[in-house]
């Protein structure tokens, strides 16, 4: 069986953009980090660039790792 992922348009930045507000990467971030990882060749420098600075972030731990499915529910 083979699955094709489709990333929205945009949809990179607004995750950044809502992880920089919050400083949480949510279950639901993460699940558009691994579709994004699959779409690669696809995206756009400024997109890669933008994961590598989030995946930095959260390894300095300037960026916490929750388990909550969103960060829109609180």
């Amino acid at each position: 069986m083979y699955f094709s992922i489709q990333l929205l348009p945009h949809a990179i930045s607004e995750m950044i953009a809502q992880i920089g507000c919050t400083r949480q990467v949510t279950l639901a971030d993460r699940y558009g980090l691994m579709a994004a990882i699959f779409y690669l060749d696809h995206l756009s420098e400024d997109e890669r660039f933008s994961i590598d600075r989030l995946l930095r972030s959260i390894c300095r731990g300037r960026i916490q790792v929750v388990d909550e499915i969103s960060a829109l529910l609180h």
